[in-house]
C-alpha cells in the first residue's frame, strides 16, 4: 500500500513538473511576453506604420522573387538571416541591404538559444555577425531568437553582444507550412495595427537547399511571393506605411521622448 502510494506521488509529481515545464516553454515562447525583459513587440501605438518582417533565409529562389515583389512595390523590409545561410548567399543579403532593407541576426543554425551556454550563445550571434559582416561590410544591431524562444540569459547576452531584442504583435500565420497565399494573408492582415511588426518565412531555419543533401520541398517557399504582394495591397488600402524595424525603433524613441519645456 505504502509503495503504491510512493509512487502514485511520483506520478503526480511528474505530471507537475512536465506541465510546469511546459507552462514556461509556452511563456518563453509567448511574443509579447516580457518576464525575460523588455524586447521590442511593435512601434507606436499611433502612428499608421506596420514593419514586415523575414525570418530564415536568405533562400533563392524565393528570396529573390520577394525582393522582386519589394522593389515592385517600393517596400522596404526586414530580413532576420540564418548565418549558414548568409554564408551560402551572401549576394542575396548584399541586395537586400541595397534596396534599402534592413537585416537582424537570427543566430547561425536557428537552434534554440535558451539550451545553449552564454558561450555557444555568444559564438552563434558573432558567425552570424562575422558572415554579414563579410557579404555587407556593415553589422546589425537587431536579433530575433529563432522560434521566439529566449529567458533571461538569452536576453541578457544579446544586449551584451549590442543587440535590441525584436518580437512580433501580429500573430503567426504558420506560413512554413505553406497553405495558399490568400490563407496567409487573411491570417495576417486582420490582426495588422498601429506600430505592428509582421513575420513572415522566405526560409527553413536557413537549410541550404541548393547543396543537394535536402528534398527542395524542404526549402518551398513559393506562397510567400503572392501573399506579399497581397499583404502590401491590403494594407495599404488600410492606410498603413512600411517601414524596417530601425525605422520602427526611431519612431517608438521619438514618441516616448519627452518634450523639452517650451518646444510644444
Amino acid at each position: 500500500m505504502v509503495a503504491r502510494r510512493v509512487a502514485l506521488q511520483t506520478l503526480l509529481a511528474c505530471a507537475l513538473l512536465a506541465l510546469t515545464g511546459f507552462w514556461l516553454y509556452e511563456i518563453s515562447e509567448n511574443p509579447s511576453n516580457q518576464l525575460f525583459g523588455s524586447t521590442l513587440v511593435s512601434g507606436p501605438a499611433d502612428q499608421r506604420v506596420v514593419a514586415l518582417t523575414f525570418d530564415d533565409g536568405p533562400n533563392p529562389p524565393y528570396t529573390t522573387a520577394i525582393l522582386e515583389v519589394l522593389e515592385r512595390e517600393h517596400v522596404h523590409a526586414t530580413f532576420f538571416l540564418v548565418g549558414r545561410a548568409v554564408a551560402a548567399y551572401p549576394s542575396i543579403v548584399r541586395r537586400e541591404v541595397r534596396d534599402g532593407d534592413a537585416i537582424g541576426n537570427h543566430s547561425w543554425s536557428h537552434a534554440h538559444l535558451i539550451l545553449m551556454s552564454p558561450a555557444q550563445l555568444s559564438s552563434s550571434l558573432a558567425r552570424t555577425d562575422a558572415a554579414i559582416y563579410r557579404a555587407t561590410g556593415a553589422h546589425t544591431r537587431i536579433m530575433r531568437p529563432p522560434f521566439g524562444a529566449r529567458d533571461w540569459l538569452v536576453l541578457a547576452q544579446a544586449r551584451r553582444l549590442g543587440y535590441t531584442p525584436v518580437m512580433w504583435s501580429v500573430p503567426l500565420a504558420n506560413d512554413w507550412e505553406e497553405p495558399p497565399p490568400q490563407t496567409i494573408a487573411d491570417r495576417i492582415v486582420p490582426y495588422v495595427h498601429d506600430g505592428a511588426i509582421i513575420v513572415l518565412h522566405d526560409g527553413n531555419r536557413g537549410i541550404v537547399c541548393a547543396n543537394g543533401h535536402v528534398p527542395a520541398k524542404t526549402c518551398d517557399r513559393h506562397s510567400e511571393i503572392e501573399a506579399t504582394q497581397l499583404i502590401i495591397e491590403r494594407l495599404r488600402r488600410e492606410g498603413y506605411r512600411f517601414v524596417t524595424v530601425p525605422e520602427l525603433l526611431s519612431l517608438k524613441g521619438n514618441a516616448t521622448r519627452t518634450p523639452a519645456p517650451g518646444s510644444e
